[in-house]
Parts: structure tokens; sequence; C-alpha cells
């Protein structure tokens, strides 16, 4: 794959809309609507903004949606993706960017480096430890037709060093994300189906030890986000049949309690996927969880 990637677009007469949904309230809101860039994966900082991708780069935006998104202008940063995680205690974000790597990118303005050196396989980060020493990311090799199918879950230290593999199952595996507590990692996986694409939700401990089935139904879920109180956890989830993660699909956002896994609820369907919530979207403390959509106007009409 070619260093020069691209990033999304919005299609003619399609908006990116970044949402909020309150969770004791149930209310939607819509903070922000783009016709012009098309937003990705919001994280939710603790001075109340919210940090998304657009055009190869990071943007701040207002979570109540008081102000317009404001760019952060990261010298040397190559175009980002929209896998990019927040360090807990709010002095900056780990981000996966377009020649395969992973970032570290203080807020304060200090200089950025790469946490990833091996050249050949591609880095894409989901997941960072409560404790901000290691990072969990999806590790592909570019070999084959379809590389993705091998797609495995790996750790690395945040200082680039003590890269393992979590999962070494021949199942594809994305978007690892830690626990609040720091006792397990959540993820989607295909190995517990035999129908190909038929990603389900799982969780396996940092060490590698303990892999369960979390989710089990017709549905194909990606993404699980544990809320910081640790109670529930929000995954998007696609139509039956569906390979991957793909954008511009009708799609359900899910919540569902953490040890009550086959009695999901669905609190917002909309059209998207790719973008929507590939990375966590809770509020610090918990009480929304923010997401984009992306409606186009032939589909609205109908």
């Amino acid at each position: 794959m070619s260093d020069a990637i691209s990033w999304r677009t919005l299609q003619p007469g399609q908006r990116a809309r970044i949402r909020v949904w309150d969770r004791a309230s149930g209310e939607l809101r819509t903070v922000h609507e783009s016709a012009q860039r098309l937003y990705e994966a919001p994280n939710w900082l603790a001075d109340g903004r919210l940090l998304i991708n657009g055009d190869g780069k990071l943007w701040f935006l207002a979570a109540d949606g008081s102000s317009e998104p404001e760019l952060f202008d990261v010298p040397g940063l190559p175009p980002v993706n929209n896998d990019h995680v927040l360090l807990r205690d709010g002095t900056g974000v780990f981000a996966s960017a377009n020649d395969h790597h992973i970032w570290h990118v203080p807020f304060d303005g200090s200089e950025i480096t790469r946490v990833t050196s091996e050249d050949g396989p591609l880095h894409f980060l989901h997941g960072v430890s409560p404790d901000g020493t290691e990072l969990a990311y999806v590790r592909v090799v570019p070999q084959g037709q379809d590389p993705w199918t091998a797609a495995a879950l790996h750790l690395i230290g945040a200082d680039g060093t003590g890269d393992r593999a979590l999962t070494t199952d021949a199942g594809p595996a994305d978007g690892p994300a830690w626990s609040p507590d720091g006792q397990w990692i959540l993820f989607n996986t295909e190995q517990f189906s035999t129908v190909p694409g038929h990603a389900q939700l799982a969780r396996i401990r940092p060490d590698g030890g303990e892999l369960e089935q979390l989710t089990s139904d017709e549905r194909v879920n990606w993404f699980p986000h544990v809320a910081p109180t640790g109670d529930v956890v929000a995954y998007v989830s696609f139509e039956p049949g569906t390979i991957g993660h793909p954008e511009n699909r009708s799609v359900e956002l899910r919540l569902v309690e953490w040890e009550a896994w086959d009695r999901p609820t669905t609190f917002v369907a909309l059209h998207g996927g790719q973008g929507t919530m590939n990375v966590p979207s809770w509020a610090p403390d918990g009480s929304a969880f923010a997401f984009v959509d992306y409606p186009i106007e032939e589909l609205d009409a109908e």
C-alpha cells in the first residue's frame, strides 16, 4: 500500500453530523454539521471538547456545539485516520497516521514522537491502557489478496518497546479497548464464527488469558467501548452479512450492561458505520456518548 493514502470525503448531498447522546434522558443533539468536511471518530476530553479527525487532520470541537471546529495544527504529523485515542491524564493523544505508524502527540505543542518502528506491517491504534503505558493496536501484514483476514491484535509499550501478540487465532480481530479497571481488553473477532465477516464481541486479559466470547447473534458487531463508569458498553452493530466495517450502511449503536451481553438495547439507528465510533467516545463521567452519522439527501427524502 502507498503512503499517499487519501482521507475519506463526503459524497454529493451528504453531511457529517457530530452528535451527542445523553445517557440519562436519551436526548440526542447535533453539535456540529458539515457538508464540506467528513469528520470521524470523536474522543471526549475532560475540558468539554471533542477531538475528531477530518481531511487527514485533527480538530477540536466544543462538545456542546458552542463553537466551530478548531484545527489542531501538528507540524510533522503525517495525515491521520480515524484511529486516535486520548491519554487518560489529558496530556495528549496517540494517533494512527497514513504512514501506517502510531504517533504520540502532546497537546502542549512539544515534539511528537513515532511509537512504532517496524516498517512493513500496518499499525492501527484502538486502545490505550488506563495508566498510559501500553497501546493496543491492530497489526496487518500486507500480503495475499486480502491481508485483513489475518488482522491480529498486538500490545506495545507507549515508548515503542515490548511489542507482543495478544491474539494468535486465524480469525481476524479489531477494535481492542481496555476496560477502565485495566483488567480486560474488549474487541471484535471472527474466530468464533464459520461465516466470513461475522464478527462478534469478545474479551481477553492483557496477558492473553481467559478469552471469552461476549455476543452471539445474527448481526455483525464491532468496536466495543466501555463507559468510564465500567457498567455498560457501547458498540456499533451492522446488518447480517456485512463484511468488515464499511461506510454508508444502516447501523445501530447498541448499549449492553457489563454482564448482560445477550440483552443489548439500541439507542440510535443511523446511516454510517466506518468513522461513526471507531474509538472511545464516552464523556469522561460516562454521562454521554459522541458519534458521527452521515445522512444523504436522497435517503432522507425516502
